[in-house]
């Protein structure tokens, strides 16, 4: 248990789900003791052997946590071990990590008689609860069903883990562009412009807009002016000219823009000095074609780069697909249904559409591979499409993205109303981590594509339903 009783600390209680999402999580309380209930590690044990896309992060937590109680006596695993020094700069922690032995408290010590494991990590929160009165004992999970059951049996502190949230409403994600009233130009007060090639670029007054980012996509009402922040100074900003009509006349693979929001994702995925893409927005929008043909593009036609690598996170259900038959590409077709879908509409005009698939599948070196198989690679020279990513925690991000050497483009589409998983929400996503984290990163552009074009169907059903 926790050494200290003072009101000033607090005790927080961590559910397995934590550590999945966040293996170093115990790290970020600060001044604050954690309590890692005996039932987490049996849970960490078991998920560490087993087939799923977590056993690695839960390999990484277990083994952060003999890191710092390896030489702690039985006592003081149970008393509480400092994390004073770990983590970094001012954010290191320095209160304890204590593992509380849940498996032997007294049956009158228990609310739930259940022996399920949620309930008996909810029951050590509320043994803490009436040890350390007056202290903050806190639950920490993901879980909102345990979040409930937990107030329900009269716990009072319940939160989900917001370490890694960096947006407190979903409104304020980065969108990849800035839309001005009226005409631009009206608003520049002073500006000098410059050729360079074929480009112009204009040096503006930041104030203009304070927050811009670099390779943040500005327009106004007049349909004719688009720009690209292509640098951001302390009191200027530089801007490329790209011309509303000359951004909607861009075309890849024979698929041109249906409207200005994938005109600018077009100009994005094109651009060879943007390493990661991000495409976010409703189904029907068109991020999987536009990646698709985009990626098409740059292999076959450009010979940028030597192949296509197509991943996309599974349902829980499916996270091991080893049962189903095949190699491992044929094991991903079901999975990734949106890209042969999208190569059907890319050759719809074929005579022969499945050879002309055929064909193309091998000039392009598409390649489908599972998300699990895809650490410890180091791919190069590649266009790497990363469909469906809402369903994916940041750390499993960085994982993917890590993975991208010398050369080679990401491209990591999502929508953040279609979560599937049981512990994300569209502010906690990874996908949503990403957007914000990236936005400052010259070799990184997102783009939030807002118009249903799949159909009149799918409008109506995305606006209505």
């Amino acid at each position: 248990m926790p050494k200290k009783n003072t009101s000033d600390t607090k005790i927080y209680v961590l559910d397995t789900n934590i550590l999945l999402h966040e293996p170093h999580a115990f790290l970020s309380f600060k001044e604050h003791d954690v309590v890692i209930p005996m039932t987490v590690l049996e849970e960490l044990d078991y998920i560490k052997d087993s087939k799923k896309d977590v056993a690695r992060d839960a390999r990484v937590s277990i083994r952060a946590m003999e890191d710092l109680l390896h030489e702690a006596t039985p006592e003081d695993m149970v008393a509480g071990v400092s994390m004073k020094g770990l983590g970094a700069g001012a954010t290191a922690p320095t209160g304890s990590l204590s593992v509380f032995a849940d498996l032997n408290m007294v049956e009158t010590q228990q609310v739930f008689t259940s022996n399920e494991n949620d309930n008996r990590i909810i029951n050590v929160a509320l043994h803490l609860q009436k040890t350390f009165v007056g202290q903050h004992v806190v639950l920490v999970t993901k879980d909102l069903n345990m979040r409930l059951k937990a107030k329900g049996a009269g716990l009072a502190h319940v939160e989900d883990y917001r370490t890694d949230q960096l947006i407190s409403d979903i409104k304020y994600l980065s969108r990849g562009f800035h839309h001005f009233e009226g005409n631009f130009w009206d608003k520049v007060k002073s500006v000098d412009s410059r050729s360079e090639g074929r480009d112009t670029i204009h040096t503006v007054p930041k104030a203009l807009l304070p927050e811009a980012y670099v390779n943040e996509f500005l327009l106004d009402d007049s349909q004719q002016f688009a720009g690209l922040v292509e640098a951001v100074n302390d009191e200027t900003l530089e801007v490329l000219d790209l011309g509303y009509e000359r951004l909607m006349s861009r075309h890849a693979w024979g698929i041109s823009p249906k409207n200005i929001g994938q005109a600018m994702a077009l100009h994005a995925l094109l651009d060879p000095h943007i390493d990661l893409v991000v495409l976010t927005g409703p189904a029907g929008s068109g991020k999987t074609l536009l990646a698709l043909a985009a990626a098409l593009e740059m292999v076959v036609e450009r010979n940028m780069y030597d192949k296509i690598i197509v991943t996309r996170s599974t349902p829980e259900i499916a996270e091991s697909i080893g049962f189903l038959p095949g190699t491992e590409e044929e094991k991903m077709l079901p999975w990734l249904a949106a890209i042969t879908d999208s190569l059907e509409v890319l050759h719809k005009h074929d005579e022969n559409v499945k050879g002309s698939m055929n064909y193309i599948m091998e000039k392009a070196n598409i390649q489908y591979k599972s998300v699990n198989f895809m650490r410890g690679r180091s791919i190069q020279n590649a266009i790497v499409i990363l469909d469906e990513s809402q369903n994916l925690t940041a750390s499993q991000l960085k994982t993917i993205i890590t993975r991208c050497g010398e050369g080679t483009k990401i491209i990591v589409g999502g929508n953040l109303a279609q979560i599937d998983s049981n512990y994300l929400t569209a502010v906690t996503s990874g996908l949503t981590y990403l957007v914000e984290k990236f936005k400052n990163f010259s070799g990184s552009a997102t783009m939030n594509l807002d118009g249903v074009v799949r159909s009149r169907l799918a409008s109506f059903a995305e606006e209505n339903l």
